[in-house]
Order: structure tokens, then C-alpha cells, then sequence
């Protein structure tokens, strides 16, 4: 099997900063308005509470601000043990080391030439979807911020070697979404659906009560984080 990498994916520094700073206007203002036992319902993580979700979240980005990136540092093992660091915090000192890292962690990821935590910056705005999600708000993973995901989710699905998909998205009129590497002697996958169930299918969240047509690949091959 061969993967061919187009122009295409010329790489944008700064759209991570842009979707960390337009995610930290969004979620900030719910996250210090909503009740602190609210932060104990269970997510889409398996086994992390919404408080459990945003402690990893703040610890990510400010290892990142830090440049506090040993081997293996956000493999599930060292995410664990950030979270249970975190486990005896406030909630406010939780809520401030997220807010710092939405705001000083986009530069540093700009800096870096070979783009590699570009993926981190994604994952952080799936992840507050997973927390909106439990919340019960609308929307989890769509949003204002949309606009700035899917070209991160464009770019990232090439680096994480998923095979090439075009995307007919019914709620958004424009452009078909093109995503993931053209592979030798396959055509593309297709898919229809909303945008916020494809973001669901690539991030590997639940898709119930979602209704889509994905022919030529299936979801697990579409997945960019395993």
C-alpha cells in the first residue's frame, strides 16, 4: 500500500494558536459559570470525569508551554499520572493552568517547524467537546471554532497516514472536506453526514443517534488517535 502527499497540506503555523485562543473564549466563560458538580459526570473518555478531562487537558499544554516534553509524555500512562497529580487541586487552579495553556501554547506549537503538535491542539478542542457533551450542551463538537478544526483535522488526518476520504457535509454548504492521503489503486472513501459526526468518527467518539453514509473505508481506519 502506497500513500501520496499532495500540495495540499502545506502547513498553516498558526491555525493551532488561532483554534486554542478561539476555544479558550468559547469554553472558558461555561467552564467558570457551571456547577462544580457538574465536573464529576463521566465523558466519552472512558473513566475520566469532566474535571478528569480538563486536568489532562491544562497539563498537556503547559508541558508544552514548558517544553516539558520527555519520551512518552502524552501516552496514556504519563496522561494518567498528570491526572492524578491534579487530583487533590481546586477546581479554580485546574480551570487557571487550562486558560494558561490555551493562551501560551499556540506560539510554541508554531514554532516547531515539524508540525508535530499541531495533533495536540486538535485534541484539545475534542476534548471540550467531550466535556460540553457531558454537560448536556448542544453542539459538543461543532461549534464557532468548527471553521479552524477542520483544516487542523485536514492536516492531521495526512500525518496520521488515514487513507484519502472526500466529505459531502449536509450542514455546510461550500466545498466538499478532503482529508487523509490518496492511496495507490483505491479510490477515495466518501462520506455525507454533519460535520460534527465526522469529527466524532476521526476522534474516535461515540456516534450514537447519528445518522451518515461512509462507503470505501471503514471508521476504524479513519481514527488519528489510537
Amino acid at each position: 500500500m502506497s500513500a501520496h502527499c499532495t500540495d495540499d497540506e502545506v502547513r498553516d503555523p498558526w491555525l493551532p494558536d488561532r483554534l486554542l485562543r478561539t476555544e479558550r473564549d468559547l469554553l472558558m466563560p461555561l467552564l467558570r459559570r457551571t456547577p462544580e458538580e457538574a465536573y464529576e459526570l463521566r465523558t466519552a473518555c472512558p473513566g475520566w470525569t469532566a474535571r478528569q478531562v480538563l486536568a489532562h487537558c491544562g497539563a498537556a499544554l503547559v508541558r508544552i508551554v514548558e517544553g516539558r516534553l520527555e519520551e512518552g509524555v502524552f501516552l496514556p500512562e504519563a496522561n494518567a499520572c498528570d491526572v492524578a497529580e491534579r487530583e487533590d487541586w481546586p477546581l479554580a487552579r485546574i480551570l487557571d493552568e487550562l486558560e494558561r495553556g490555551l493562551t501560551e501554547a499556540g506560539p510554541v506549537i508554531a514554532a516547531r517547524e515539524d508540525g508535530r503538535l499541531d495533533a495536540v491542539a486538535l485534541g484539545e478542542w475534542v476534548h471540550a467537546g467531550d466535556v460540553r457533551e457531558a454537560f448536556g450542551e448542544p453542539n459538543a463538537y461543532c461549534g464557532a471554532s468548527l471553521d479552524l478544526a477542520l483544516p487542523l483535522l485536514s492536516v492531521t488526518s495526512r500525518r496520521r497516514e488515514t487513507p484519502r476520504l472526500v466529505g459531502a457535509l449536509n450542514d455546510r454548504a461550500g466545498t466538499p472536506v478532503i482529508l487523509g492521503n490518496e492511496i495507490e489503486s483505491r479510490p477515495p472513501a466518501r462520506y455525507e453526514g454533519a460535520a460534527s459526526t465526522l469529527i466524532r468518527i476521526y476522534a474516535g467518539r461515540p456516534l450514537v443517534r447519528t445518522r451518515y453514509e461512509l462507503k470505501g473505508a471503514t471508521e476504524q481506519e479513519l481514527l488519528i488517535y489510537r
